[in-house]
């Protein structure tokens, strides 16, 4: 690793947004995987950010080495890939994303099958994975998403109850937290979408 990422900010969360699919990157049909991901990132944090996007096929290779990019000379703090976590002789994306991997963080991959089996039995056939790659002076986090644009905002957002309170907590309401712990930046969110957890010793006083 080259060194510390190079930020517009102090705060600004580098990510890097991976959708992984023969068919769009071919051009078959056009991506929602990207779109999706920048539109809640969007509407969800309240931090600086800045987006390094990529549309790639379904080859173990390649992902491999579109991870080590983003996070080793792009300096991502979060990597969130989308597609290829099935069973099918095609999806690899897990397991390009523990040979990358100094960490495996189990339980992302926990509660996101936890959310989509509110949905479909079929969720456990998901194989999502959630990891830490670190070097010696820069980690990041690392997150396999649903393909479909409806289930990545429910993974990383949460269920909510007719009344409106959060019924299952997303897996983004850690992602803050974590990030800090591994050296990045403080990460702030909409609390209306998204209330980002951390202990009262973590958090920052309000200017």
């Amino acid at each position: 690793m080259s060194g510390y990422p190079v930020r517009d900010h102090p705060d600004q969360l580098i990510v890097g947004l991976v959708s992984v699919s023969d068919r769009a990157s071919g051009g078959v049909y056009a991506d929602r995987g990207l779109p999706e991901l920048q539109d809640w990132l969007g509407r969800v944090l309240r931090t600086p950010w800045r987006a390094h996007p990529r549309l790639i096929p379904d080859e173990q290779p390649l992902i491999e080495r579109t991870l080590i990019e983003l996070v080793d000379e792009a300096g991502c703090d979060l990597v969130l890939t989308t597609g290829g976590t099935g069973p099918s002789r095609r999806d690899v994306t897990p397991e390009a994303t523990l040979a990358v991997a100094t960490r495996v963080m189990p339980g992302f991959g926990e509660q996101m099958r936890r959310i989509s089996l509110e949905f479909v039995p079929t969720a456990i056939l998901s194989r999502q994975a959630g990891v830490l790659r670190e070097g010696p002076r820069h980690a990041a986090l690392i997150l396999n998403l649903p393909g479909q644009p409806r289930a990545i905002a429910e993974t990383l957002e949460g269920l909510r109850g007719a009344d409106g309170k959060p019924r299952v907590p997303g897996i983004f309401a850690a992602v803050p937290y974590c990030i800090q712990l591994i050296g990045g930046p403080y990460v702030e969110t909409d609390p209306a979408l998204v209330a980002a957890f951390r202990p009262k010793a973590a958090q920052r006083a309000a200017p």
